[in-house]
């Protein structure tokens, strides 16, 4: 993909501040995650009771910054989602609210408490602000086979589409079921959730083609298929275990993140992103 414009100026960035780091080694949190697919737990409060310094974080906002290509990738694929989401909403009558994007490495402190960089990319509803610290790509490729700057931009958009879920009230709606649910259940509205984000990216990327800055190019959704493949909960607990347990699933098999980002693409309409009523796959 390629981006001409100017990017998002809703880019926080952390980076290098000397924020705190939390007492734990990556190879122990990414274990810690790991162990959430594999028994169907969020195990990332593990991560969030771990110690962090409470000093304050210097955060420099904008994108100006023309000798950080990372920095600039990002804030363009946010940029596209912001004028993707803009016109979305203006078509259902509604106001798309921006979220923010903040860089940090090492550790972070959110509204929804601290977090260690080996939870991956996510996105907080209490401040509205999605958090990735670009490490994360590096794994992408090098532990996970999914290469290619449309992959990156993919996690992006999924997480700015759990924002979109966040505005719409899908993400309340679900969260009001945990402790009516059995964990089974509960997992299942779970995965539900993650699939609705992946066809939410897809469909960001079906729309970012009609914008003048944004330019898709050849494999680019196929490196998207790549990653939503390499992250299916079916594959990583095979890998881990060499067990595959669906009543553990939390974001979806390979097969059905790979379909319904697919789906986004495909048809670029948000009336066919209903996840809670289509799951047959």
């Amino acid at each position: 993909m390629q981006w001409f414009g100017k990017g998002s100026d809703n880019v926080e960035d952390s980076r290098g501040s000397g924020g705190g780091k939390i007492a734990l080694g990556g190879g122990v949190g990414i274990i810690i995650v790991i162990l959430g697919l594999l028994f169907g737990k969020d195990l990332t409060g593990v991560v969030n009771q771990l110690p962090l310094t409470t000093e304050q974080t210097e955060v420099k906002r904008g994108s100006s910054e023309n000798d950080d290509p990372q920095k600039k990738f990002v804030a363009g694929v946010l940029k596209s989602t912001e004028q993707v989401w803009t016109q979305q909403f203006e078509a259902m009558g509604q106001q798309y609210q921006f979220p923010t994007l903040r860089l940090f490495e090492n550790s972070v402190q959110t509204a929804c408490g601290g977090a260690s960089s080996a939870v991956g990319p996510f996105y907080c509803p209490a401040d509205q602000k999605v958090y990735i610290d670009l490490s994360f790509y590096d794994e992408l490729k090098n532990r996970f086979g999914a290469s290619g700057d449309f992959a990156q931009a993919y996690v992006i958009a999924h997480e700015v589409g759990h924002h979109v879920q966040n505005l719409l009230g899908t993400s309340e709606k679900v969260q009001r079921m945990r402790g009516r649910l059995s964990e089974k259940e509960y997992n299942k509205l779970s995965v539900m959730l993650e699939l609705q984000a992946d066809f939410y990216a897809g469909l960001w990327a079906n729309h970012a083609q009609n914008l003048k800055d944004f330019r898709l190019e050849a494999g680019d959704i196929e490196e998207a298929l790549t990653a939503a493949n390499a992250i299916g909960d079916d594959k990583l607990q095979k890998q881990a275990t060499g067990e595959i347990v669906p009543d553990s699933f939390t974001h979806g098999t390979s097969a059905q993140r790979m379909y319904w980002f697919k789906k986004g693409f495909e048809t670029g309409d948000i009336r066919q992103g209903d996840t809670f009523k289509t799951t047959n796959l």
